[in-house]
């Protein structure tokens, strides 16, 4: 099991920017498909993005293609989230996902919040209209 710690979420007015990062620890986000999910008050939780354990291939919502970005350090164990032309639907509480994944595997991302075993515990992002 990987331990994973969101940080990054705060107040931002429309048309800002924001990075948030997932810090792991426990074991090496090498072995790891990631992905950054989001949940707005009386809403399901919802998929943003995703990345590959190998060749770091990405896939986005449709909602923030072109303005997010997802990518991984795997040196430091961390995930980031580049959030950029922030609207006020946005607004959420963002959550980091990683899903164990054998190398044969590891050109796959997953858009499924089931298929994630360990999920941090969230981080708020406002954006303000």
């Amino acid at each position: 099991q990987v331990q994973l710690v969101e940080s990054g979420g705060r107040l931002v007015q429309a048309g800002g920017s924001l990075r948030l990062s997932c810090a792991a620890s426990g074991r090496t986000l090498s072995s790891y498909a990631m992905g950054w999910f989001r949940q707005a008050p009386g809403k399901e939780r919802e998929f943003v993005a995703a990345i590959t354990r190998r060749d770091d291939t990405t896939t986005y919502a449709d909602s923030v293609k072109g303005r997010f970005t997802i990518s991984r350090d795997n040196a430091k164990n961390t995930v980031y989230l580049q959030m950029n032309s922030l609207k006020a639907e946005d607004t959420a509480v963002y959550y980091c996902a990683a899903k164990l994944v054998a190398w044969v595997s590891g050109r796959r991302y997953y858009t499924d919040v089931n298929e994630y075993e360990d999920w941090g515990q969230g981080t708020q992002v406002t954006v303000s209209s």
